[in-house]
């Protein structure tokens, strides 16, 4: 068996606690990890007995052996994805490329074996990544892997961009960099309070030492306001779901962001792409943010929310869902 799915069981498919309450699925797993862990276990499966999972025939038309080399194909694809896939958006586009030449009827039935996204129901990106900065944008960031805990809310952000981007090494502090230095010295000399003591002196100057693929990195702090958007605070109804799909969108992954301006709380406001995706046209299209009219105009944001709300999906199937800057408001007027 390949190192991929090896580190996919791993990651993916954490076995059930004996006692615990879930019951199993007609995939092996828990019923609280279907989806993505689910057909990761089963490829691991499959790689070891060849056997597809029982009570597959019930969702497909085809046959054992055609069933067989489906898993074959899909157990190629995911060990060639780079990276594999983590959400299941990502697990549902992969399984539908690898089989786009077999029947409908079976690829629509493997997806609901999986409970993962039908073909109709995944979001299509109007465009893609800009082939230049657009009108307004001041310049552009290229960040290192966004950690899920770096998200506090649907509409905010936590990045950090490599110091050897040029745009960063130009206006590196030297202290800094000095500081840099020293501290992987007082590291190799086992003086890990000092190291600490230097990594304080980074953080507070708006850097962080970050280990990438086993490596340090010495990276510059930013925080990012998504631009034309506003998503339910954490605590407001539809807040943590919201959050959720921003994790879902960006966690560990690098985003390309183009800044506009900043605001008056010291963000850098910009639009957000992540694997060719703009961010904020996902949040919108699923019903996880208002379009912020205050502070953005684009057409397209407004049709993008008009057709969540038209669909009822994710807060608009609420009847009458808060605005979150009244939310604010009303906070700070202490009406609430």
């Amino acid at each position: 068996m390949g190192n991929a799915l090896r580190f996919l069981y791993a990651h993916c498919c954490k076995p059930t606690v004996s006692g615990e309450s879930d019951s199993l699925g007609p995939h092996g797993v828990s019923a609280t990890t279907v989806g993505v862990s689910a057909l990761a276990h089963d490829l691991f499966n499959f790689e070891i007995n060849s056997q597809v999972p029982e009570g597959l025939s019930d969702h497909v038309v085809s046959s054992k052996k055609a069933q067989a080399n489906w898993y074959r194909k899909l157990s190629v694809a995911w060990r060639e994805a780079k990276p594999p896939p983590r959400t299941p958006e990502e697990a549902s586009r992969l399984i539908i490329q690898t089989l786009k030449k077999h029947q409908k009827a079976d690829v629509e039935g493997l997806l609901a074996f999986y409970g993962l996204p039908l073909p109709h129901t995944l979001l299509e990106p109007s465009g893609g990544v800009p082939t230049s900065l657009p009108q307004g944008v001041k310049f552009e960031l290229q960040t290192l892997p966004v950690d899920a805990r770096a998200i506090p809310d649907g509409d905010t952000i936590t990045v950090y961009v490599s110091t050897t981007d040029p745009r960063e090494s130009s206006c590196l502090p030297l202290e800094v960099q000095m500081a840099a230095v020293q501290r992987s010295q007082a590291r190799a000399e086992r003086n890990y309070a000092k190291a600490d003591a230097l990594h304080k002196q980074i953080i507070d100057s708006g850097y962080r030492v970050i280990s990438v693929q086993n490596q340090e990195v010495l990276a510059r702090k930013y925080r990012i306001r998504l631009m034309g958007i506003d998503a339910p605070e954490s605590s407001m109804p539809y807040g943590q779901e919201a959050k959720q799909e921003l994790i879902k969108l960006i966690q560990g992954k690098s985003v390309r962001i183009f800044v506009y301006t900043e605001d008056r709380y010291g963000r850098l406001v910009g639009d957000v792409y992540c694997n060719g995706i703009f961010v904020q046209e996902a949040l919108l299209k699923k019903g996880c943010a208002w379009h912020y009219t205050a502070y953005d105009q684009r057409v397209e944001l407004a049709s993008w929310e008009k057709e969540a709300r038209l669909k009822r999906t994710g807060l608009w199937a609420a009847p009458n869902p808060e605005e979150p800057w009244e939310w604010r408001k009303d906070r700070r007027e202490g009406r609430q």
